[in-house]
Parts: C-alpha cells; sequence; structure tokens
C-alpha cells in the first residue's frame, strides 16, 4: 500500500494535470468557433464553384482538346495520397483515424497492382505512416509555423501538386481529410482531385449555356484553382475538426482526472485513518500493559 506521503504527492500532480486539461479545453474551444466559422464560410463557395466546373466539364466532355487535369492521362496505374493531419497531437483519435484510412488505401490499391506515392501535409501523419510506408514517401509540407491557415497554403500545395502531375509523376490524385460534422464527429474522408471528378447536380438537371471564350479554355483557367480550393477546404475542415476532437478529448481527460483525484482522495482517507486507529490501539494497549 502507497504511504500517505505517495498519496499526497499523486493527487497533486493529478489536480496540476486537471488544470492543464481544463486549460487546454478551453483553448481549443475559442480556436474551434473560428475555425468551424471559417469552415462552415467556405463551403458554399467551395460547393458553387465546383457546381460550375461540374457543367463545363459536362460540356466539355471528353474530348481531345480537352484539358489533361479534366480527362487524366489515360491511366490510372500510379496514386499520390495527399494525407492532411495535424502538426500536434492530444487531439484523441483525430490523426489515427485519418492514417488508418490511408493505410487502408494503400493496402487496397497495392492489392490492385498500383504503384502508390505519399505526400503528407502535418508531422503527425509522417510520424505514424514513416513506420511502414517510407519508401512510399515523395514529399512533406510542414504547417507547423503557420498560426493560421490561408488560402496562399493551399496554392503552395496546389502548385506543387500539379508540377509533379505535369513530370508525369502520378495518374491520379487524392486527398485524406477529416469533415467537420460536430465536436464529437468528424468522418475521414477521401477526395479526388486529379483528374478533376464531379458529383452529378442532386435534382438531375442540368443547364446549358454558350460559353465566351470555348469551355476548354475556361477549364484551363478554373482547374488549376479548382485543385487548391478543394485543398482549401480540406485543410479549413481539418483545421475545425482537430480543435473539436481536442476539446473533447481535452474534457473527458478533465473528468477522468477529476474521477482519479476522488479516488486517490477516499484511499488517503482511509490509509491515514488506518494509521489513527494504529495509533490509538498501541497508546490503549501501553497504557493496559502499565
Amino acid at each position: 500500500m502507497p504511504s500517505l506521503k505517495d498519496l499526497k504527492n499523486r493527487i497533486t500532480s493529478v489536480k496540476s494535470t486537471r488544470k492543464i486539461t481544463k486549460a487546454m479545453q478551453m483553448v481549443a474551444a475559442a480556436k474551434l468557433r473560428r475555425a468551424q466559422e471559417a469552415a462552415e464560410a467556405s463551403r458554399p463557395y467551395a460547393e458553387r464553384f465546383n457546381a460550375v466546373i461540374s457543367s463545363l466539364a459536362a460540356s466539355a466532355g471528353a474530348s481531345d482538346t480537352a484539358p489533361l487535369l479534366l480527362k487524366g492521362t489515360g491511366s490510372d496505374q500510379t496514386h499520390m495520397l495527399v494525407v492532411m493531419t495535424a502538426e500536434r497531437g492530444l487531439c484523441g483519435g483525430f490523426n489515427s483515424s485519418i492514417v488508418k484510412l490511408a493505410r487502408q488505401r494503400i493496402q487496397a490499391l497495392k492489392a490492385e497492382g498500383k504503384t502508390v506515392k505519399i505526400l503528407t501535409v502535418g508531422k503527425k501523419g509522417r510520424e505514424q505512416l514513416r513506420r511502414d510506408y517510407a519508401d512510399l514517401f515523395v514529399g512533406h509540407v510542414d504547417l507547423s509555423e503557420v498560426k493560421k491557415i490561408g488560402y496562399a497554403d493551399a496554392q503552395s500545395i496546389a502548385k506543387d501538386l500539379l508540377k509533379r502531375f505535369e513530370a508525369g509523376e502520378f495518374d491520379v490524385a487524392t486527398i485524406l481529410f477529416s469533415e467537420f460534422q460536430s465536436v464529437i464527429s468528424q468522418i475521414p474522408t477521401a477526395q479526388q482531385v486529379i483528374p478533376a471528378k464531379f458529383d452529378a447536380p442532386e435534382d438531375g438537371v442540368t443547364t446549358d449555356y454558350d460559353y465566351e471564350p470555348g469551355e476548354e479554355e475556361i477549364l484551363d483557367d478554373l482547374l488549376p484553382k479548382s485543385v487548391a480550393t478543394q485543398i482549401f477546404s480540406a485543410l479549413l475542415e481539418n483545421g475545425a475538426s482537430e480543435q473539436g476532437a481536442r476539446m473533447s478529448a481535452m474534457d473527458n481527460a478533465t473528468r477522468n482526472a477529476g474521477d482519479m483525484i476522488d479516488r486517490l482522495t477516499i484511499e488517503f482517507n482511509r490509509s491515514r485513518q488506518a494509521v489513527i486507529t494504529n495509533e490509538l490501539i498501541e497508546i490503549i494497549s501501553g497504557a493496559e500493559a502499565l
């Protein structure tokens, strides 16, 4: 049985830990509000932008003059996976869930005989994937010094990705991130960005427009911006998901610390009562002996 001093030191240590987790929870809550607003504000623009390009792509079709970003290389042998995670831990299963999705994707592609390359965004994903797939890494984007994610950061990643595509390093590019739903729900998501892939309109209705200049020329200009827009949306969704997961994890840690303090306090009181009882027995026994 631990001594009273050991129990007292442990209670003090857990109380200090609870203060830290409580402070981290409050900081995450403050950051979550801004990150959630940014993610939600970007969704209408991204959805409308994709709808416009989807309409243009449907008009352009898969003709020989269609942009390479739309029609692709004609092969899907080499896949580039852009794995987006956080730069820091202590956010529950946020990073692990994205890495788990990446592992499943890698294993499925390898089973089909495909070549896989990995570009990591965020230190935590790189650390976890490096154990088994270090030979597949082709690059890493460090955002640890970035205080607030901006479109310029997404543009930089998109330019690197487009440069690699034009150099023929891969045929298909997919970004893996976590879509924010709520504080307790973040959904790991895989989204193909190269070649461009768009969902059909929900109502099934399409509108024909006459474009000037032609669809191919407009797509040549908009498709690279579409890649950057999708990456930017993914970074914002990841930011909100990270703070939501951290807030939830620190709340659970604070509750667990409180429960541990209660258990240790009960154990401390019982041990102290036992010591007092033994001392009284010794005093009474000594008095009777006299």
